[in-house]
Parts: C-alpha cells; structure tokens; sequence
C-alpha cells in the first residue's frame, strides 16, 4: 500500500518534469492525495468511496480557487468546506485522515496564484491527477483482494451532536484559525487551518493536546530534514522521486508513530505547495513561516478542542443547531 499510495503521489509530478510543466505535475499531485481514502472493503464499494473523494477533492480545490478571486470569501468558503467534509467523513464512517486532505487543497488552492484560464488548467491537472490515483486504486485492490477478502460494509448510525453540532464546531475553528492567520498577515497562511484540523479531530481533549505536540515537535525537525533537502542539486523528476520516497516512509510510519510521520509530512507538503517557487524563495524564509503556522495553527486547535469536548458547549450547540432543524423539515429528515 506505501508502494501504490507513493506511485499516485510521485508520478504525476515525474509526467509534469517530463513535458516542463512542473506546476501541472504538482497540481496533480495534490489530487493523487486522494489515495489515502482507500477502503478496506469489497472492490465495489472501494471505488465508489474512492471515486466520491476524488470528486470531493476536485470541487474543494475549485472552491478553494473561486474563493481567491476576493480574498476575504476565503475564510467562509474554507470554514464552510470544513464543515460539509467533516459531517459526510463523520456520517460515512471515513477513517483518519478524514476531512484534512480536503481542507488542505481548499487552502492551496485559496493562495495559488494562478489566476483565469491557468487557474482553470490546475482545477482539471488536479482532476487528473485523482483519475490516475483511482486507476492505481483500482489494479493494487485486485492484488490486494486476492490475498485478504474485503470487509463488509460498517453500518452506520446517525447523532446529531456527533455528526452535526461538532462539525460545525470545528468548521467555525478552522475559519476563526484562517482570519487570526489573515489578521497577523502571515506570508502562507494556508497551514493554520490545516494544523488547526488536524489538532482539533483528536477524539478526546488529551489526544488533541498530545498531537498537538507531537506536531509542533514534528514540523520543528521536519523542517530541518527540509533543509537538508533543499541543499540537494535536485531536478524536476527528482523532485518527483523525492515526493514518492516521502509519501511511502510517512505511510510506513503514521501508523506506528504520528510525530515520526510528521517528520516527513512536512517536507512533503511543503514540496506540494513551494516546489514551483523554491528556487526564487529562500529555504530558510519557507521554513520560518511553516512553524508559525503550525504553532499558531496547533494553539487554535487545542483551544477549539476544549470548546468542543466541553459537554456544556457542545450541548448548547447542538440545541441550537437542534431547533434550526425542527423548524426546517428538509434539514429534519438529514440522516435520512
């Protein structure tokens, strides 16, 4: 699975350096993220998971792009995407990494700089790079599947709280985490939603301080096995090799050990998201600006995170959000 989850991320990349279209390589990349939602299921409901995110992926990367066109739509767009991710990966029972992936090429897409026909060039490099990712899918699952029988179907059981109130809960922390970023004009303010989602999914107030710490003191020492990365006299296509080899150690490890992956998972999306502009960028400058935005994107989460393992908060949440429902039927009949 690390060998397929790297050939979705990695070759991409490597077709773009091939025609000298590193931005479109990159771009298709971040669509080949889409991977890591494989299913342990029967092949059928695999691909009908895998094909759902991959449609996911390419409408929060589009609306990620809309939204720049006037910079402050950014942070409702970002926050209302937060939360429809987060309610149908909570409904749909979808493991780890649930929404982030989504939130996270929203947020790219929110600061690309491309702009007209070239932004619409990357919503469909972006598609692309989710329809080879499929496609890999789809030829390791039959190898898979020949070995291990798939699991059946989980069923699934609707809360409100669980799945409505505390999506809306974390949607408003990633868009409040976006605006503090905005507001202290940071350079790269797409990491603090992300970090901040990534803290904040915790399933319990200590795990999200744990994590929390665990990413700060990840992204510190991933930022130094960047550094050393970006000394190196790389080419397009090794850029490409590099991504591959990055995205198989973090899929070796995330299971093992999250502060190890994170190691790794910085310098990977940092290549993803500056790849195409490292040359004209200083390392040092990139690496400064990813640890603000982790450390303030973490101190938002963890906050966030209190208010929503808070019984007193989230119950009040919920019953609000629990007489909006009453009062509109269609909203009513949701788990139906």
């Amino acid at each position: 699975m690390p060998l397929a989850a790297a050939l979705a991320s990695g070759v991409p990349v490597i077709i773009g350096a091939w025609f000298d279209q590193m931005a479109a390589g990159l771009a298709g990349s971040i669509g080949g993220l889409v991977f890591l939602y494989l299913p342990t299921t029967r092949l059928a409901q695999r691909m009908a998971v895998l094909m759902a995110c991959a449609f996911g992926m390419v409408a929060s990367f589009t609306l990620g792009i809309l939204s720049s066109v006037y910079q402050p739509l950014t942070i409702p767009v970002l926050a209302a995407i937060a939360v429809a991710v987060t309610v149908i990966c909570r409904f749909y029972a979808v493991g780890p990494p649930g929404g982030l992936f989504f939130v996270m090429t929203a947020a790219i897409g929110a600061y690309s700089p491309a702009r007209g026909v070239a932004a619409a060039a990357q919503v469909g490099f972006v598609a692309m790079g989710c329809t080879l990712a499929v496609l890999i899918a789809f030829l390791y699952s039959l190898h898979a599947l020949r070995r291990r029988p798939g699991a059946t179907e989980v069923p699934r059981t609707f809360d409100f709280a669980f799945v409505i109130a505390e999506s809306v809960l974390i949607g408003t922390a990633v868009g409040i985490s976006l605006a503090v970023a905005q507001l202290l004009q940071l350079q790269r303010p797409y990491w603090v939603p992300v970090s901040c989602l990534a803290v904040i999914q915790a399933a319990s107030l200590r795990e999200a301080w744990v994590k929390q710490l665990h990413r700060i003191a990840g992204t510190v020492v991933g930022l130094l096995v960047f550094l050393l990365l970006a000394m190196l006299p790389l080419s397009a296509i090794g850029v490409g090799l590099l991504l591959m080899a990055l995205t198989f150690v973090i899929e070796t490890l995330v299971v093992r050990n999250y502060a190890l992956a994170v190691v790794f998972i910085t310098p990977l999306t940092i290549l993803l998201a500056e790849a195409g502009s490292l040359g004209a960028i200083p390392a040092g400058e990139v690496m400064v600006a990813r640890l603000v935005d982790t450390v303030l994107g973490c101190v938002v989460g963890v906050a966030a995170a209190a208010c929503l393992h808070s019984p007193r908060i989230r119950d009040g949440v919920s019953a609000r959000l629990g007489r909006i429902r009453a009062r509109y039927h269609f909203l009513g009949k949701l788990h139906e």
